[in-house]
């Protein structure tokens, strides 16, 4: 099968998996193709090798979750930085609040929720 010459775009992207919350990013080379007989078709790389569009059944590469949220590159990468960033005065302040809210009700379980994860992703 003969083809005539490929049409490469670089795309990337973030992803969340709503699994176990895990965030990575990753860069892309599509390219686009046409087989002889004039029929497009799309190859995607990461890192050089030939994977599966990542638009179509993205995987987790933490759990092997299908259930993932894409977005445009440098959400994840942007809070990853930020937690890396927080302040010593931050975690301090946080942890009072924790210790205040403890004492004045009762301790009770925290049910996680979709929100929970996707909080860090939410615009402000």
């Amino acid at each position: 099968m003969s083809e005539i010459a490929a049409t490469t775009v670089h795309e990337a992207y973030a992803f969340a998996c709503m699994r176990c919350g895990h965030g990575w990013e990753q860069a892309y080379e599509i390219e686009h193709h046409v087989d002889a007989s004039k029929n497009a078709f799309v190859v995607y790389k990461a890192d050089g090798e030939r994977v599966p569009s990542p638009l179509s059944t993205p995987t987790c590469t933490n759990c092997g979750g299908h259930v993932v949220r894409i977005m445009r590159a440098g959400r994840v990468s942007t809070v990853q930085q930020l937690l890396q960033n927080r302040r010593p005065a931050d975690d301090a302040r946080e942890r009072k609040a924790e210790a205040v809210a403890a004492t004045a009700a009762p301790a009770a379980e925290h049910h996680w929720h979709l929100a929970d994860l996707l909080h860090p992703f939410h615009r402000k």
